[in-house]
């Protein structure tokens, strides 16, 4: 079943349920894939794929991590409550994310595979490991990492 599919029968499940919270965050998902439907359709291209729904949802969480943190430096928790809720909506509809230790791993196997000894080959190294792994590895953290074994060649 594609994600598309999932979002859409979890979608008819909370209103039958009548679960508010699920039924406002999917309705926010289904817009945002939407928006991206019609900027694939003005492209000459069809609907978004299951890959380009992980990175819409990926964005989403991105902005309501950001928005978690403004909420709490404004003492106002119950907003950050409500945004934290609506990343675990969206976060159940990801690939199951990589640990740091599997993380650690594919970027040695990487740098090792691809011939990279410098800073300077990161952005190959990223390269390969999005080809791969897009959507089960969070590329903030994996950079970073990379920075460190590349700076230790």
């Amino acid at each position: 079943m594609s994600i598309r599919e999932e979002i859409t029968n979890k979608l008819k499940e909370a209103m039958i349920r009548k679960d508010g919270d699920l039924l406002n965050t999917l309705r926010l998902i289904k817009a945002s894939i939407k928006d991206k439907d019609i900027i694939a359709k003005g492209n000459g291209k069809s609907d978004i794929s299951d890959q380009e729904i992980i990175s819409v949802l990926q964005s989403m969480i991105k902005q309501r991590k950001v928005s978690v943190d403004m909420y709490l430096n404004g003492k106002r928790e119950d907003l950050a409550k409500k945004e934290e809720t609506e990343i675990e909506i969206i976060s159940n509809f990801l690939p199951k994310q990589l640990s740091s230790k599997e993380i650690e791993i594919i970027i040695n196997k990487t740098i090792t595979s691809s011939g990279a000894n410098s800073i300077r080959d990161i952005g190959k190294v990223i390269n390969l490991m999005k080809e791969k792994y897009d959507g089960k590895i969070d590329f903030g953290v994996a950079s970073k990492l990379i920075k460190e074994k590349l700076s230790q060649i």
